[in-house]
């Protein structure tokens, strides 16, 4: 089974058309997401609310990802403000789909303080965790809003609840960590910042000339955009100000706003409030509403406009300016939230302080007289915003993910499987950094027992076990070279009669000393595998061979407890993982058995080639063995 996730979006479909009222930056945030979420081997449903009768229950969106609609209220577009009553009913409606679909998510991912609310009731009643983006902050709204605010009073009371309850808070910039830290008491570990993205595929630079001949805009117009959600909060009405303020000095400018509830950008309060101030400053020719534009317009605009400009009085992140970037144009932002965590100030635009049209009128007029000024900023731009890829902000959400979750995501086999070669090979060549000297060290002692007539005694538990049979096998039987004599090697766990004998009646803790005591001889060898070194009987097999004037070598990992501190020999593999040490341990016991494999070889083919001189025994040695005459003692060579 992929590993399944549930987005809430209860005002902000991933389907909506953006530039409206309530569709922008969070609907680009949750699709986007989802899709790259999904690309990555997960199953994403996107809850949200119903605001067509006619629309089945569950859409397909993209590959993996599915857009569930819920019944919460009546089944038409309502202001976000207003959904709030129904919220109690979209958890209702959500928990029965889940139930009824027999469907097991592993987490939540809340947007929005509603979602948000919804999440935490079901991390109550069903134990699923869930994350949460805000992507706005009551707190914050009402300090500007005042009267003017017209969600619930409660809001940021539940904001508090919900911060509190949550697995982890994603912050969308700096500001947005720091406020919830000092407005709502957030945990600072359950906070981490993960900016919002931009697609590549949508948003690219066109030619400026094409992109103008497109848009039937001139060519030798001076071109200010403004694009995005038409609301109060963006501080458009600011922008018109400042762009009067250009219009004084006789210059001709143009001022593109793009957004709105339809292309014919007529009919609702704030766009009727933004054309009357137009006609106010006598501004109707420069200033032109060109209304809602589909996506895949708007890298024109972008590409077509001199600068891009955005100055709400509060944003916490803001994904305009990264699209605007990411086409080559320079953005002039407010000096808030996530504009100025997302704009180079000076290299990919300029940051002014909101509310403050003059000021907004003077950087407008500073960047606009220098054509050179705007192109280097642009190429500086595209080369920056790269790292604002909704792919690279999906991988920093999955590995939050898998922190709340406390699990490795599995299923999606692809990764895993490179990411668990990559840490193989970083181990492999640590420890041939580390310890190819002592491999070369024990495979020497090994062998030099072997080659004076001493065995070697092997012990492990379960995999170490398996494995100690694995290198007596290599041994007795033969590893690389096919014609050499077997060599004399035990494992200790290859008897299970003396294993279950001894550990029923004696316990297991001194199975593998038993054994020394009863098969070691001094000068003999015991190997010891470990992978912790901390196994009783391991360390007392150490002590009983070492009594016994036997040599001991140990393969171990991690710090190599226990087993360390008594072996007299140690390799230990550099790394905390028992997969990777494990692994490690069976290319070490290969390299051993070649080292011992070619220095026994190389020695019985001296002793077949060298003979003893047929020449009477003058005495015995102390091992009483013939003592032959050294033929080379008195030697002195030629010309001597």
């Amino acid at each position: 089974m992929r590993n399944r996730i549930a987005f809430i979006s209860e005002h902000a479909s991933p389907l909506a058309s953006l530039g409206g009222v309530d569709s922008g930056g969070q609907n680009v945030y949750v699709a986007e997401l989802a899709k790259q979420i999904a690309r990555k081997g997960y199953e994403v449903d996107v809850f949200t609310r119903r605001e067509d009768r006619d629309s089945p229950q569950i859409i397909p969106f993209v590959r993996g990802v599915r857009v569930i609609l819920v019944d919460a209220g009546p089944a038409q577009v309502i202001p976000k403000e207003d959904i709030f009553v129904y919220m109690g009913e979209f958890r209702k409606q959500m928990e029965n789909f889940i139930q009824r679909e027999e469907l097991e998510y592993h987490l939540v991912h809340a947007n929005f303080w509603m979602s948000g609310l919804v999440a935490m009731e079901l991390k109550q009643r069903m134990n699923i965790p869930f994350v949460i983006t805000f992507h706005a902050l009551g707190y914050i709204r009402k300090v500007f809003q005042k009267e003017n605010d017209r969600f619930p009073d409660k809001r940021v009371d539940i904001e508090k609840e919900i911060v509190k309850h949550a697995d982890a808070v994603i912050a969308e910039c700096p500001q947005d960590r720091e406020d919830l830290i000092k407005l709502y008491e957030a945990e600072e570990s359950k906070v981490p910042v993960i900016a919002c993205g931009f697609n590549p595929k949508d948003f690219y630079p066109v030619p400026k000339q094409t992109a103008r001949t497109l848009l039937q805009i001139e060519q030798d117009e001076k071109v200010i955009l403004q694009l995005g959600r038409i609301v109060p909060r963006k501080g458009i009405d600011n922008v018109i100000r400042a762009v009067a303020k250009l219009c004084e000095n006789g210059e001709v400018y143009k001022l593109l706003v793009v957004g709105g509830e339809r292309e014919e950008s007529v009919g609702y309060q704030e766009i009727d409030r933004l054309k009357d101030l137009v006609k106010e400053l006598r501004i109707e020719k420069q200033v032109v509403f060109a209304g809602r534009k589909e996506r895949d317009l708007l890298k024109y605009y972008y590409s077509a406009a001199d600068v891009f400009v955005t100055t709400p009085w509060y944003e916490p992140f803001g994904i305009t300016p990264l699209e605007a970037m990411s086409c080559g144009t320079p953005v002039v932002g407010a000096n808030v939230g996530g504009i100025k965590y997302s704009v180079l100030d000076g290299k990919t635009g300029l940051l002014v302080a909101p509310n403050d049209p003059v000021a907004l009128a003077d950087k407008l007029q500073f960047l606009l007289a220098r054509p050179e000024l705007l192109e280097s900023m642009g190429a500086y731009a595209q080369r920056y915003v790269k790292k604002f890829k909704w792919c690279h902000i999906a991988d920093q959400v999955i590995d939050l993910y898998k922190k709340v979750l406390k699990i490795q995501y599995v299923d999606n086999l692809l990764d895993p499987l490179k990411e668990s070669f990559v840490e193989a090979a970083i181990t492999f060549k640590n420890s041939a950094r580390e310890i190819a000297e002592d491999i070369l060290h024990a495979g020497t002692v090994m062998s030099n027992a072997l080659l004076s007539g001493k065995k070697i005694l092997v012990c492990g538990n379960g995999g170490s076990a398996a494995e100690s049979q694995h290198f007596t096998a290599e041994l007795v039987g033969r590893f690389e070279v096919s014609q050499r004599r077997g060599l004399p090697a035990l494992s200790l766990n290859a008897d299970t009669s003396i294993l279950t004998a001894w550990a029923n009646d004696f316990g297991y803790d001194d199975v593998f000393a038993r054994q020394v005591e009863a098969y070691g001889d001094r000068g003999d060898v015991l190997f010891c595998l470990s992978t912790s070194g901390q196994s009783d009987n391991i360390v007392r097999a150490i002590n009983a061979a070492e009594d016994k004037g036997m040599v001991t070598v140990s393969l171990l990992g991690k710090d190599g407890g226990m087993a360390a501190r008594y072996s007299r020999y140690n390799i230990i593999v550099p790394s905390k993982s028992t997969q990777r040490i494990q692994e490690l341990h069976l290319h070490i016991v290969h390299q051993l058995c070649t080292i011992i494999e070619q220095r026994v070889v190389a020695h019985d083919r001296v002793e077949k080639t060298i003979k003893p001189l047929n020449l009477p025994l003058a005495r015995l040695n102390v091992n009483n063995q013939p003592a032959y005459l050294n033929i080379h003692q008195n030697y002195k060579g030629y010309g001597s």
